[in-house]
C-alpha cells in the first residue's frame, strides 16, 4: 500500500483503498432527491473556517458562551463565536494555541481545554485573559511514539471518574514498534496511566453512551474483516494481538492469541475476555472508515433518538444511526444509515446535548473522501419532522423485533413479501481485512404487528449466532402510505437471546 507520509485519518483506515475491496462504493450516492428529502428532517449548514487557512478539523469542543472550539490536524486550536447563528457568515474566528501535534479528542472543563495529542494528554489554558493559551501542561505521556505517521491517539472526554479514556493506533496499522500501541489506555485526573484494554488495530474515533460505558470505531484491516464499533470493557481483548507484548512491561497476563482464519464467534467462546464488536459496519455497505461517535442525550431535541450513537464515516462523508442492546453481558445491536453529503470527510461529531446541534469536521486530505472539499466545519439541527424510519432492531429468541418511528400500515407491515433477510460473516485472520463468507438465508416466517402500529415482531427460522443480519423491509409503508426514508438495517448477532 503506498503510504502517504503526511496523512491523518484516512483514518487510520482509508487504508482499505488499498486492496480490491477498494472497487466497492462506500455506501449510497448522495443525489439531489436524497439530500432534499433529508432536508425535510434535518438542516445542514457549513460553517465558513479561518479565511485563508487549513483547517482540518480533528477534535471539536464546546465552550461557555455558545462558543466552540475546533482543533485541525496542522496543530491549531481555534475558537469559534458565533456558530449556533443563523447567519454564520459573521463567525469570528480567535487562534487560541499553534505547534500541538495532531490533537484528536479535545473538551473543556475547569476554564481550560484539554487535548489528546499524538504523544500526550494536555491541558491548554488562558492565565491572563487574552483569548490565547499561554500554559500548555502535561498531564500525561506515558505511551510509545517513534514518528510513525499512523501512531495516532483518540481521546475522550472524562468518565463518571474524571479518566480520559485514550486508544492507541498500531504503528504504520500494521505493528506496535512503540509501547502500548494497540492499546487502551485510561488517564486519571492526576496523570497516572492505566492500561485497561488490548487488540486494537486502527482507531478512528472514541466515545460514551449513555451509560457511561466507552465504545471506539476500529477500521477494517488485519484481524478485521470490516469496520465495527467495539465496546471497550476494561480487561478485554479487542481482537487484533499485534500489541500483545505491552503487556509483559508492567507484568500484565498475556493477552489471547486467536488463530487466524477462524472466525470471531470461535475464537472468543476459547478466550472469555474476547469481547466481540458490538456492531459490525459491513466494508462497502455501511461505509469504509468509521470516525468518531457522539451519543443523543438531547430528550428530543435530536429527534426521537434518544441514546443511540450517532457514527461519523470519513470515506462517505456520512453519520451512521446505531442501536444497542445488551444481550448475556455483551453489546449489540444494529446499523442503519442516516445522513449524507458532507462537504469532506468525518473526524470528530460533537454533540450539544442542551442545545441538539450536532457539530462535525473533517478533512479529505490523504486518502480522500467523498466530500468535495478539503476539510469542513458543519452543524446539524432537528427540524422538527419525524422521519418513517426503523428506530430500533432488537433480537429475540425467534427472530427480531423491529420498532418503526410512525404507525405502519398493518397489511404492509404484516406482509411477509415486504422484508428480505439474509446473514453473513467475515474471515478473522492476520491477513488485510476479509470477503463476506459463510453467507446464510434465514427466512421470515412470520410478521405480526402490534396494537398501536409501532412494533412489528418477525419470527425468523434460520438465525446464525455470530453472523450479520441484514434486514431489508422495502415493502413496509406507515399509515399515510409512505415508504421508509432508510429500509435496511444490519443487526451483529453476537448472542441470541433465551426464550422467555
Amino acid at each position: 500500500m503506498k503510504k502517504f507520509t503526511v496523512t491523518l485519518l484516512a483514518l487510520c483506515a482509508l487504508a482499505p483503498f488499498a486492496g480490491a475491496q477498494a472497487k466497492k462504493k462506500a455506501a449510497k450516492v448522495a443525489g439531489p432527491e436524497a439530500l432534499a428529502l433529508q432536508a425535510q428532517y434535518y438542516d445542514r449548514v457549513q460553517i465558513p473556517t479561518p479565511p485563508g487557512e487549513v483547517v482540518e478539523v480533528s477534535s471539536i469542543a464546546l465552550m461557555p458562551g455558545k462558543k466552540v472550539a475546533i482543533a485541525t490536524r496542522r496543530g491549531d486550536v481555534w475558537v469559534c463565536e458565533g456558530a449556533y447563528e443563523d447567519d454564520v457568515t459573521k463567525v469570528k474566528w480567535t487562534k487560541f494555541a499553534s505547534n500541538l501535534h495532531e490533537p484528536l479528542g479535545m473538551f473543556y472543563k475547569d476554564k481550560s481545554l484539554f487535548l489528546t495529542q499524538r504523544p500526550e494528554h494536555t491541558r491548554l489554558t488562558d492565565t491572563d485573559g487574552d483569548g490565547k493559551a499561554d500554559a500548555f501542561d502535561t498531564i500525561c505521556a506515558k505511551w510509545g511514539i517513534n514518528g510513525d505517521y499512523h501512531e495516532y491517539a483518540f481521546g475522550t472526554d472524562p468518565d463518571k471518574d474524571g479518566n480520559v479514556w485514550v486508544v492507541l493506533c498500531l504503528t504504520g496499522s500494521f505493528h506496535a514498534y512503540s509501547p502500548w500501541r494497540g492499546w487502551c489506555v485510561r488517564i486519571t485526573p492526576e496523570g497516572k496511566m492505566i492500561p485497561t484494554t488490548s487488540g486494537i488495530r486502527s482507531p478512528g474515533g472514541i466515545g460514551m453512551n449513555d451509560k457511561g460505558d466507552v465504545f471506539y470505531t476500529d477500521n477494517q484491516g488485519v484481524w478485521n474483516g470490516s469496520s465495527s464499533l467495539k465496546w471497550l470493557r476494561p480487561g478485554s481483548f479487542q481482537g487484533n494481538p499485534t500489541g500483545n507484548k505491552s503487556a509483559a512491561l508492567l507484568g500484565f497476563p498475556a493477552p489471547p492469541e486467536p488463530k487466524s482464519g477462524s472466525r470471531v464467534l470461535a475464537e472468543r467462546l476459547k478466550f472469555p475476555d474476547f469481547v466481540p464488536p458490538a456492531v459490525v459496519l459491513p466494508h462497502g455497505k455501511v461505509g469504509n472508515s468509521p470516525s468518531g461517535i457522539a451519543c443523543d442525550m438531547t430528550k428530543g431535541k435530536w429527534g426521537p433518538w434518544a441514546n443511540q450513537l450517532f457514527v461519523g464515516e470519513q470515506t462517505a462523508s456520512q453519520v451512521q444511526r446505531v442501536n444497542l442492546e445488551v444481550v448475556n453481558g455483551l453489546y449489540q445491536g444494529a446499523v442503519f444509515h442516516f445522513l449524507q453529503g458532507f462537504e469532506a470527510g468525518l473526524v470528530p461529531v460533537r454533540m450539544d446535548q442542551e442545545d441538539g446541534t450536532l457539530f462535525i469536521g473533517g478533512t479529505n486530505r490523504g486518502w480522500g473522501s467523498r466530500g468535495s472539499q478539503p476539510f469542513t466545519f458543519e452543524r446539524v439541527r432537528y427540524k422538527g419532522k419525524v422521519p418513517f424510519e426503523m428506530h430500533d432492531i432488537s433480537a429475540r429468541h425467534d427472530g427480531f423485533e423491529v420498532t418503526f418511528t410512525h404507525p405502519v400500515d398493518a397489511a404492509s407491515a404484516g406482509d411477509l413479501a415486504s422484508y428480505s433477510l439474509d446473514a453473513f460473516t467475515y474471515i478473522y485472520q492476520s491477513a488485510y481485512g476479509s470477503p463476506e463468507v459463510d453467507q446464510a438465508k434465514p427466512t421470515v416466517k412470520s410478521a405480526t404487528v402490534s396494537a398501536d402500529g409501532l412494533k412489528v415482531r418477525l419470527v425468523v427460522d434460520g438465525l446464525v449466532r455470530g453472523h450479520i443480519h441484514h434486514l431489508v423491509a422495502d415493502g413496509v409503508r406507515n399509515k399515510a402510505g409512505d415508504a421508509l426514508w432508510h429500509n435496511e438495517g444490519w443487526y451483529t448477532l453476537n448472542e441470541i437471546p433465551a426464550a422467555k
